[in-house]
């Protein structure tokens, strides 16, 4: 079995990107969107383990994903469960696909993996009142897998605001170092229930610890020792290009974008210039009470970044330096580094790019989850699976029939 792992809804790769730094090796990988393939074998190459399709194809799903992996990762559609989504969860067709990864799962026996990974936006726990969150936990539970559930934020690691929602699966064949179990009512001191409650609250938020306290699973919760890490990463201004050879806007759409910016915002901004201050920082364009605002990021952590879909979706960079204001929108190589993948090789046009890593996952916090999570659990399969163990021999389901399901957007 080894550390061989499967990556559903792989975009460009940056799990993978993360994975491999520690000895995993990524043997099957699915997205639908070409052009985000395009950029994975760009970086990764072309072999042949990158299955273009849907997610929904469950027999050529399980028929592509060989041997006995380890773990399954699956970063699937988040635009239901976010603002863009209007609220529609997993009665959207997109976010929705996830229940199309719990068939591949299904289909593969005894095959499955041990252990797997879901990553997902904030709105995954308020999503449909958090009971998005409990069908997939009881999805996942009704596989066999002892569920865990934690938050992480980029910003933690690299100067960008992502907070994300990871939830591990763990069925009996791992036995991790350091995990407590949800004890059963009134029999113990549950040491679960005080893991969660001492945590450090952005690991363990309150409204995720009650929707864990909430859901009584066949399987059962777990909790792994997840800290948050300690230090502040360097500032936004580490990330961006400040050179001429930008392309920096003239000084009428600067003027314009100027304008826009609330009072304070502006004077702030003003206030650096005409001191001779350096100061770097990021724009988003929001509508507020019916005027588009350029609302800008002091703090030195850019805004979470997204797919460009619109204006207001791309970020702007804006810089004071030697009396003089410039801005111009973020570029594809700023977009790879606030992912934690500052060399990775832009092989797409800058649409193409954008997309791809708007559409991704940071680097480090998914080395942060390997580090404390997977590959201990994965040590753990390892020292208790006996030699020459054989998957288990049942078939796979065959699809439904009949009905068009719609292909993964992110």
């Amino acid at each position: 079995m080894g550390k061989a792992f499967c990556e559903f809804f792989a975009g460009i790769g940056l799990v993978r990107e993360a994975l491999e730094a520690s000895g995993w090796s990524c043997t099957y990988a699915n997205d639908v969107d070409p052009k985000k393939r395009q950029l994975y074998v760009g970086r990764f190459g072309d072999d042949g383990h990158f299955h273009l399709g849907d997610v929904w194809g469950t027999a050529e799903v399980a028929s592509r994903i060989s041997g006995l992996p380890a773990l399954a990762t699956a970063s699937f559609p988040c635009v239901d469960l976010s603002l863009a989504g209007r609220g529609r969860g997993f009665e959207g067709s997109h976010s929705s696909t996830f229940f199309g990864f719990v068939r591949a799962m299904e289909a593969l026996g005894g095959r499955r993996p041990p252990l797997v990974l879901l990553e997902n936006v904030a709105g995954f726990l308020t999503s449909a009142g958090g009971r998005d969150f409990e069908a997939a936990a009881r999805a996942l539970a009704g596989l066999g897998y002892r569920l865990d559930a934690f938050t992480l934020d980029a910003a933690m690691f690299v100067p960008q605001s992502r907070p994300r929602v990871f939830v591990v699966g763990v069925d009996d064949r791992a036995d991790p170092p350091g995990v407590v179990p949800r004890s059963p009512s009134g029999w113990m001191v549950d040491a679960w229930a005080e893991r969660l409650e001492t945590a450090d609250r952005r690991v363990r938020p309150k409204r995720l610890v009650e929707l864990m306290r909430s859901i009584d699973l066949p399987t059962g919760w777990l909790a792994f020792d997840v800290p948050a890490p300690t230090g502040r990463p360097p500032g936004v201004a580490t990330a961006i290009d400040r050179d001429d050879a930008q392309d920096w806007w003239d000084e009428a759409a600067v003027a314009k974008h100027r304008a826009m910016m609330h009072d304070r915002h502006r004077e702030r901004v003003d206030a650096m210039v005409a001191a001779g201050e350096t100061f770097v920082g990021t724009i988003y364009r929001r509508k507020r009470d019916g005027t588009t605002r350029a609302e800008v990021r002091f703090d030195g952590v850019a805004g979470c970044l997204r797919t460009p879909r619109g204006g207001s979706a791309r970020q702007i960079v804006v810089v004071a330096e030697a009396g003089r204001l410039r801005m111009r929108w973020m570029s594809p190589r700023e977009y790879a580094r606030l992912q934690g993948a500052p060399d990775f090789p832009l092989t797409g046009n800058t649409v193409q790019d954008l997309f791809g890593f708007g559409d991704a996952v940071c680097v480090p916090v998914v080395q942060w989850i390997d580090r404390h999570v997977l590959t201990p659990a994965a040590a753990s399969i390892a020292r208790r699976t006996p030699r020459g163990r054989q998957p288990d021999a049942r078939p796979a389901p065959a699809d439904d029939a009949g009905g068009e399901r719609e292909e993964h957007v992110a």
